[in-house]
């Protein structure tokens, strides 16, 4: 270390610890400024993925239908399209078949389901009763359920007819109602084992819905990708539930780029303040180091030097509490843990480092700007 740098290290060090109240206070302003930013900018790249799991309770956000919408699938065509869903972002994948049935003359339509994978698919299905764990269960609609008076624990036999005109019956236990405030309200839901038993018929699906944590660019390209790999299937993006999603986080995103320019705003005035006190405070110690042939540059860079080190001490104290504040605040609002961004900690020392210093212009053009000759006359 030359002379030079050390004598501006050891100025430095006592101008820090004989102003150490305010420089204290313009510290915390950078702090929290810190605090608040790392935290806001952290929930920024952890709320898609937050977000994306709250919105599957919303249902499925892609659908699997025969190229058309004509004509039904098989499972086996479904598991070869589903190999291009990317497994980490796949919640689940229900297949679904519908048939028109029969209860005592009156009209219904059934559904078949994979009852495990619709409690992936569609956690907002709320069920008076349990669901269905055995051949022979089912969920009745609540509408169905208002209109012929089904309870939990009563039974009913479905009867109809298939493609080749074979009747069929089944009797069914009913363990819950189902009510949705969707089409499903209207249905009799049972396994796809129990319908393709029932039926006679197996191997056939009107559709599958998927729901992934993915947004809508990747489901378009997921739909893209189906298509050219198998023209007998269509893979629709749900666009009412992806395009709210795109907007809630796009939203999300501008708040947080809006409330962090207004702390870094404020983070601003308070340090410009703090040291344009303490610029006030040394007018006299200024006029003397410039009396004896200090420069303005030499008195410009020891100020940016204190700003520099606030700066970058607020900064690093920031990103720590920040990490902490945004833990809770993930847990809290999400109940799920934060992804840690250790890439944002540098980001954030030198977004500080550089407001501090940009609020110290305007008090180290002050400075410079110390007449010796009047400051040192006490005027």
């Amino acid at each position: 270390m030359s002379k030079n740098s050390f004598f501006l290290a050891r100025m430095l060090m006592w101008s820090l610890l004989r102003r150490r109240s305010r420089l204290l206070i313009a510290l915390l302003g950078v702090t929290i400024g810190a605090t608040v930013l790392f935290s806001l900018v952290t929930l920024c790249y952890d709320i898609p993925r937050q977000l994306s799991r709250e919105f599957r309770s919303y249902g499925a956000n892609l659908v699997f239908v025969k190229a058309g919408g004509v004509g039904r699938m098989s499972l086996a065509e479904l598991n070869q399209a589903a190999a291009l869903l990317p497994a980490e972002q796949l919640v689940g994948l229900t297949p679904l078949r519908y048939e028109s049935v029969r209860n005592h003359m009156l009209p219904y339509t059934a559904v078949g389901v994979d009852f495990e994978e619709a409690r992936k698919t569609s956690p907002y299905w709320r069920v008076e009763g349990v669901w269905p764990a055995r051949s022979g269960e089912m969920l009745a609609g609540s509408d169905v359920a208002e209109k012929i008076r089904l309870t939990p624990g009563q039974s009913l036999t479905l009867d109809g007819r298939n493609e080749a005109q074979e009747r069929y019956d089944k009797e069914f236990k009913v363990t819950g109602i189902v009510s949705t405030g969707g089409v499903e309200d209207g249905f009799m839901v049972i396994s796809l084992s129990d319908m393709e038993e029932m039926t006679g018929e197996a191997d056939r699906l009107d559709l599958a819905e998927a729901s992934l944590t993915s947004n809508s660019a990747a489901l378009s390209e997921i739909s893209a990708q189906v298509k050219a790999r198998f023209p007998g299937l269509e893979a629709r993006p749900v666009t009412r539930v992806a395009s709210s999603e795109e907007t809630v986080l796009s939203k999300l995103t501008a708040l947080v780029y809006l409330v962090s320019l207004v702390v870094l705003s404020l983070t601003m005035i308070c340090v410009a303040t703090t040291m344009m006190t303490v610029v006030l405070e040394r007018r006299r110690e200024i006029g003397l180091k410039k009396a004896l042939g200090a420069e303005n540059r030499r008195v410009a860079r020891e100020f940016l030097a204190e700003g520099l080190i606030l700066g970058v001490l607020g900064g690093f104290l920031g990103s720590v509490c920040g990490l902490f504040l945004a833990g809770a605040v993930s847990a809290s609002v999400f109940g799920r843990a934060l992804t840690p961004e250790p890439q944002l900690a540098p980001i954030t020392i030198a977004v500080s480092a550089v407001v501090t210093i940009v609020a110290c212009l305007a008090p180290v053009r002050r400075a410079v700007d110390v007449e010796p000759a009047l400051v040192l006359r006490g005027e």
